[in-house]
């Protein structure tokens, strides 16, 4: 899907970042549309298969009483116990919005992120490879890029470099904006 919005915008070639689930799309991206991609950034995510859980933030979510709350302070309150990083917390409450009609409401399917979650955490193996720049970030205290997974990375992107940031967990971006968006811009301003 996402190639083809680039297609229809005659996006010739682009860079491209994920975190999480999102970096399993910019993979799978890179990997399927080789010549298209110029840069590829993941954020704390490798290409494997992973049994870890969301369910403290699922349950986080859930825990935001959306008929009920009042500002995104109340639904923040809510959410503390389940979530307790504030960065996180933060994070999350920025797709928090009330509609025309005053109704709060997630930009995204909170319900449908739980049904496909074993889908979401999945890889599906290939034979591609891509050869453009490549970075991997991992945040300093996450288990999400482990040593064990460095073949695969280099399976899939001989040409993979990493980079950690420090004092950072899993939602290294929101914990650490600045490290990471200067991380970024010197990845985007390498050539291959």
């Amino acid at each position: 899907a996402i190639y083809d919005i680039m297609q229809s915008l005659n996006i010739e070639k682009s860079a491209v970042l994920g975190h999480s689930l999102g970096g399993k799309v910019a993979m799978k991206l890179a990997l399927n549309h080789n010549e298209s991609i110029t840069h590829l950034i993941v954020a704390d995510i490798a290409p494997v298969s992973y049994d870890h859980s969301h369910q403290a933030v699922f349950n986080g979510l859930n825990s935001v009483s959306l008929n009920t709350i009042k500002s995104r302070k109340e639904a923040e309150k809510q959410m503390s116990a389940h979530v307790k990083e504030m960065g996180v917390r933060q994070f999350l409450l920025k797709s928090l919005y009330q509609d025309e009609d005053g109704t709060w409401k997630w930009r995204f399917n909170v319900s449908g992120l739980i049904e496909s979650y074993s889908h979401i955490i999945d890889w599906e193996q290939t034979n591609q490879t891509f050869d453009g720049v490549t970075l991997f970030i991992k945040g300093s205290e996450s288990d999400y890029i482990t040593p064990a997974y460095r073949s695969e990375i280099a399976r899939y992107f001989p040409n993979a470099k990493a980079h950690i940031i420090e004092g950072t967990g899993h939602w290294l971006h929101a914990e650490k904006p600045a490290a990471f968006n200067a991380i970024v811009e010197r990845t985007l301003n390498k050539t291959s």
